[in-house]
C-alpha cells in the first residue's frame, strides 16, 4: 500500500431524473444508497453515491441526477463503459430480473475468457455484468430479492474510448505502473498488481470515430484510488513533471482529490482512501441523511426546498 494507483476508486455519471436514477441502483441493480448530498458547484443537485455496506473503494458509482438534462453521446475521448464483478452462475438471474423490468440488454457474450452481459440505464449508461476469472472475494450488499449468489461485488473494469491509446497507454505503463495485459482487434486491457479487483482499464482505439458528448447516459470522469494525501501529492508531482495540467487537492468531504485531463481526453482523478463515507453519519445510517458541505448548510431548507423529492 505504499505510494501506488490502487485500482479504481470511483466513476461518476450524469442522469437525467434523480428519481428514476435512485430506484434503478437501489431496486434493480440491488446497490446500497451509501451517501445522499449536493454537487460541490451546483447545490441544487443532488449527487447520489452507490455502492457496497461501507463504500469501499472500488465499488462506487456516483450520480450528477440534472433534472431533463439532453442526452449524451457514447464516442472518442471519454470513459464509455462499466463493468460490475458478478458471481459464477448469477447471469441467469440477470437476465430474468432485465426482462421482467423491461430493461435495455444484449445477450450474455465472452472478452478475454470472461462471459459478460451489457446492458443499459434508464438513461442510456452503458453497463456489464461479467463474470471475472480471477476470484473477487469481496462481500457484496444483498437486499432482499438480490442475496449474495447473484450480487454485484463492485468495479471489475472501466473502458476508455479513443481515437489513439498511445499517450494514454502511456500514462497508464508509466505513471500509474499499468501494464498490458491482453489484445483482442482494437481493444487493449490494461492492469495493475498492486490490487487483486477493481484492477482493470481497456482501451478502445477507433481512429476517425466522431467525439463524444458528456450529458446526460454518459460518464463524467474516473477516479484512482491511492492510499492517502502523501500518496496523491507524490502523484500530483509526477503529474505536473509531465507537462499535464492539475489541479491543487480538493476536499470532497468523504475523499481528497486532484484533476486532470489524460491525453485522449477523458477526465481523470486521483483520490484518497481517506476519511470514508462514515465521517458524517454511521455506518448504518449511510444514505438516509441528506448531508451538506459545511459551507452549504446555512442554505439547507432552501436547498432542500429545491431538490427532487425521490
Amino acid at each position: 500500500m505504499e505510494n501506488r494507483i490502487l485500482g479504481i476508486h470511483h466513476i461518476t455519471a450524469i442522469a437525467g431524473t434523480a428519481k428514476r436514477n435512485f430506484n434503478f441502483y437501489t431496486n434493480v441493480l440491488g446497490l446500497r444508497f451509501v451517501k445522499k448530498t449536493v454537487n460541490f458547484d451546483d447545490p441544487e443537485t443532488y449527487h447520489f453515491y452507490f455502492g457496497n455496506e461501507t463504500g469501499s473503494p472500488g465499488t462506487i458509482l456516483t450520480f450528477f441526477p440534472w433534472e431533463g438534462t439532453a442526452p449524451g453521446r457514447r464516442g472518442t475521448g471519454m470513459a464509455t463503459e462499466i463493468g460490475y464483478s458478478v458471481p459464477a452462475g448469477s447471469l441467469d438471474f440477470w437476465l430474468t430480473r432485465f426482462q421482467e423490468r423491461g430493461i435495455l440488454y444484449n445477450k450474455p457474450t465472452e472478452r478475454f475468457g470472461e462471459t459478460y452481459l451489457p446492458f443499459l440505464d434508464p438513461d442510456g449508461l452503458k453497463l456489464e455484468l461479467i463474470v471475472s476469472k480471477t476470484a473477487d472475494e469481496r462481500a457484496p450488499w444483498e437486499t432482499a430479492d438480490v442475496n449474495a449468489d447473484v450480487a454485484t461485488k463492485g468495479f471489475h473494469n472501466v473502458t476508455l474510448t479513443l481515437e489513439s491509446i498511445k499517450n494514454t497507454a502511456d500514462l497508464l505503463t508509466d505513471i500509474f505502473s499499468y501494464q498490458l495485459v491482453e489484445q483482442h482487434v482494437n481493444r487493449y486491457r490494461f492492469t495493475t498488481d498492486a490490487v487483486p479487483n477493481a484492477a482493470l482499464v481497456d482501451l478502445v482505439e477507433v481512429p476517425g470515430e466522431k467525439r463524444g458528448q458528456v450529458a446526460s447516459g454518459t460518464i463524467h470522469h474516473v477516479a484512482f484510488r491511492v492510499k492517502d494525501d502523501a500518496a496523491q501529492m507524490a502523484f500530483r508531482e509526477r503529474i505536473a513533471a509531465r507537462g499535464f495540467n492539475v489541479t491543487e487537492p480538493l476536499d470532497r468531504n468523504y475523499f481528497h482529490s486532484i484533476y486532470f485531463r489524460e491525453p485522449g481526453g477523458v477526465l481523470f482523478e486521483i483520490a484518497t482512501d481517506n476519511p470514508g463515507f462514515t465521517v458524517d453519519e454511521p455506518l448504518g445510517e449511510l444514505g438516509t441523511n441528506l448531508k451538506l458541505p459545511p459551507q452549504y448548510e446555512p442554505r439547507r431548507a432552501q436547498i432542500e426546498s429545491q431538490l427532487p423529492v425521490l
